[in-house]
Formats: structure tokens, sequence, C-alpha cells
């Protein structure tokens, strides 16, 4: 391992699984070596954030701070119940596209009729937590392990799907193309049972090296 420091203060838990991924794998460890420190992930648990995750599927950064900014200003304050005063149409002109207007309103629906409890995926397993999550129509396997991340800290959380990673996975290892999903799944298997640590490299690493290389 490197001497430099690769997380923040505030995580300094993160040295032991550092050492294991550069153990494991030595083009994880190589990239280490190219980045700068991994920030935080940590966001409140809770619907607005999922709401926010959901608004941040498939849209770059710049786009969906823009329609964060216009929910925000809208919803207040920021709760199922009043998230359901607005209908299909009034999210869309906000910014939301038909799905996500949808998406938003069913995962509202869910929270206020009492069929989704967000404090008790805190109790569950990983797997028990993401099968939750997926049962709200518009919530599938990203969303759920960015929620598991961001806001469970779960430590062995693996967004196979997530086109950032597969770019910094091919730039990385020089793969003949990009990886798919299940070879994605097959190359982070030895990094159990630190995989969310390895997809923080990864994102970091297509921060700071592929995107300046692009």
């Amino acid at each position: 391992m490197p001497n430099k420091p690769l997380f923040y203060p505030e995580e300094h838990h993160l040295g032991d699984g550092l050492d294991y991924i550069a153990r494991q794998d030595p083009d994880f460890a190589f990239a280490l070596q190219q980045i700068t420190p991994i920030p935080p992930r940590t966001k409140p648990a809770g619907f607005e954030t999922l709401v926010r995750i959901i608004v941040e599927q498939q849209v770059s950064l710049a786009s969906a701070a823009a329609i964060w900014k216009r929910l925000k200003a809208a919803i207040d304050p920021f709760t199922p119940t009043v998230t359901l005063t607005l209908d299909e149409s009034a999210l869309r002109a906000l910014g939301l596209s038909k799905q996500k207007a949808v998406y938003t309103r069913a995962l509202a629906e869910q929270i206020v009729a009492g069929r989704l409890i967000l404090e008790k995926l805190d109790t569950l397993s990983d797997a028990e937590a993401m099968e939750t999550l997926m049962q709200v129509k518009g919530i599938g396997r990203w969303t759920a392990e960015v929620y598991l991340i961001a806001c469970l800290q779960r430590q062995d959380i693996w967004p196979a799907g997530d086109v950032a990673l597969k770019i910094a996975m091919h730039h990385l290892k020089a793969l003949p193309e990009r990886p798919s999903v299940k070879e994605m799944d097959e190359l982070a298997a030895p990094l159990r049972p630190y995989r969310t640590l390895a997809a923080r490299i990864l994102w970091r690493y297509y921060a700071d090296v592929v995107k300046r290389k692009s």
C-alpha cells in the first residue's frame, strides 16, 4: 500500500479494506497509486435521498442538479405526503421524465401506505434490503445498491451496472471491451467483503484518471 493518505480523516477505518483490496488485485493496487483521496459517500437515509438517487438515474450530474434544485423548491418540506400533492404533470414540469415522475409518486405512495418503511431496512440483510427496495416501481438494482452504499453504509455492495464503474474497470484492466454486468460481478468477486470500497476506488479512478485522459 502507498503511504499517501487515500481517505478522509472521518473514514480512518478504511485502511484494512484498502490493504485487503491491494493484496487481492494488483490492478486495484495500481489504481490506488493514481488517485486522490476517496471522498465520503455518506448521505442521510430516507425518502428525500432515495428520490434524489432516482433523479440521478441515467442523466448527467449537471442535469440532475438542476432538476433537483427545482424539485426542492417546489416540495417543501420534502416528504412523501407533500410530494403526492403534485401530480405527474406537475412533476414533469419541474424537469422529471414521465417515467421518473411515475417512479417518484410510486415511492411516495408506498411509504404513505405503510408498505415501505425505510427505517426498517437497517434491520435487514443486504439481499433483503435490496429486494424490499426493488419491489417499488422504478427502483432497480443500481438505485437500491447506491442507497445501501450511501445511506446504510453497507460494506459489500457492488453496483456492477454503473456505467462509470464499467468504464473505469475497462480502462484499469485494459479489457478488449467494456465488461458486462456478469463480468463485473466476476471481476469483483475476489474483493469480497469490501466491494463497496472497491467501487469507491473505481469511481475515484474514473474521475481522476479516465476522464482526464479522455
